[in-house]
């Protein structure tokens, strides 16, 4: 009889899937792909308005969120630039919660949970709806940043929110340059865990589930980030880690007391945590520096790096350069992948930091926004115009196929049961076989 094929986790419930990892093995998926010509689309769905949140699937269900403008289409300004200007669209707004069926594409609801004008603007990149939701399955967690948090029912009911105040998200350096909110929640249990690194007054937060209430709340003293926590080990030893500049920092799930801390290195932290084996990778870039740092799991203290000193002992190793500044890199079949914004690709040895290789995807003119996920042996980066590229898990660099979106996507993608789901600048496209 043939091998059967060990099924994983069916369902991709918050930002890159189960534990954040970004990978999603146990079906097959598909190798090549133009959603221009229709060639391997399971359906494509229109989703009105604008947002870089990623779709969220469990069971039958996708959830995406989008802020619709009053005033018609927004713009959206791809491509590799340094621009720290605002988007001029001020304007009135309507942010929604939308839920599709995985397997038709067809819309089931639409809820909207906030109508108003944005007390915080965005940046031209950037949208008004960019933290993706999480949910266990009866609960669906979205937030909106400045414009509240908000649980629904699988149906799109409400069951509470919260208004968390102005969550002012910009340069720190210039602070009257607002770019938006962007740090997803994770349900984890019987709580729902928030990062709010804004301009003054920033928290780390755990809410209960069922009500929104505050289990605890952990104030942080640093400039404005765009990560997401993620939750590292099991019961008292259960720790959220957290990306920064001034404090990278663990602290216990149970309490939110900080168990350990360090200096960041890039000045705007956007990736989030990543577990890679028995280790957690953390890693940013902007400014003078942009290291890669594998901290393990019962690390203590100050771990801060200190220039002709050894190594923290929670700290397993560093690399002083390399690192991402969009992308939250990924670790799959026994390898670290972290891919910078202009789509070089860095291979390393997840123990220890040595590099396998280091490669370019595309012609280099690209710019890559979206986090990368994995599956059936590779890995999928997508560049902002929209172009999939899919290259071999391994340790020799080998493109494999890949598609074409035919428009702009800077939202990571969702893989479940052999799909791939992607939210384009105007749709929300699956493509793959039905499973």
């Amino acid at each position: 009889m043939p091998m059967q094929r060990k099924l994983g986790n069916p369902n991709w419930p918050q930002f890159r899937g189960n534990g954040a990892s970004g990978v999603a093995d146990g079906w097959p998926l598909p190798k090549v792909w133009d959603v221009e010509k229709g060639d391997g689309v399971l359906w494509k769905s229109k989703v009105p308005g604008l947002g870089h949140s990623s779709p969220v699937i469990f069971g039958e269900r996708v959830y995406v969120t989008t802020a619709v403008s009053a005033a018609g289409a927004s713009s959206l300004r791809i491509g590799l630039y340094g621009d720290i200007g605002a988007a001029a669209d001020s304007g009135e707004q309507s942010w929604r919660l939308l839920c599709f069926d995985r397997k038709t594409g067809k819309e089931l609801w639409s809820r909207e949970l906030h109508r108003g004008v944005p007390r915080i603007q965005r940046h031209t990149k950037g949208t008004h709806a960019n933290p993706t939701v999480a949910t266990d399955g009866r609960t669906v967690v979205a937030f909106f940043g400045s414009e509240g948090l908000y649980a629904t029912d699988s149906d799109g009911n409400l069951k509470w929110k919260r208004d968390l105040g102005v969550l002012d998200s910009g340069y720190f350096a210039v602070p009257s340059a607002q770019w938006g909110f962007a740090s997803s929640p994770v349900v984890v249990g019987d709580k729902v865990l928030v990062q709010c690194d804004v301009q003054g007054g920033g928290f780390l937060a755990a809410l209960d589930v069922r009500t929104g209430k505050d289990v605890w709340r952990t104030a942080r003293q640093d400039v404005p980030t765009w990560g997401t926590p993620t939750v590292v080990g099991s019961g008292v030893a259960a720790t959220v880690v957290v990306n920064g500049w001034k404090e990278i920092g663990g602290y216990a799930l149970a309490t939110g007391e900080r168990r350990w801390w360090m200096r960041g290195g890039g000045d705007i932290p956007v990736p989030t945590p990543l577990v890679a084996g028995n280790l957690v990778v953390i890693t940013n870039a902007h400014g003078n520096e942009s290291p890669i740092l594998a901290v393990r799991p019962d690390a203590t203290g100050d771990l801060t790096r200190l220039a002709g000193k050894p190594l923290a002992n929670g700290l397993a190793w560093e690399r002083s350069r390399g690192g991402a500044y969009m992308q939250t890199p990924i670790a799959y079949r026994g390898l670290l992948y972290v891919c910078r914004d202009n789509g070089v690709v860095g291979c390393y040895v997840p123990e220890t930091g040595k590099e396998v290789y280091s490669a370019r995807l595309g012609s280099g003119r690209s710019g890559f926004t979206a986090s990368a996920v994995a599956g059936d042996g590779r890995i999928f980066f997508t560049a902002e115009e929209g172009d999939v590229l899919a290259i071999e898990a391994g340790r020799t660099f080998r493109t494999v196929g890949g598609g074409i979106l035919g428009e702009p996507c800077l939202s990571t993608p969702a893989i479940a049961r052999g799909v791939l789901y992607f939210r384009t600048q105007q749709n929300l496209i699956a493509v793959g076989r039905p499973g």
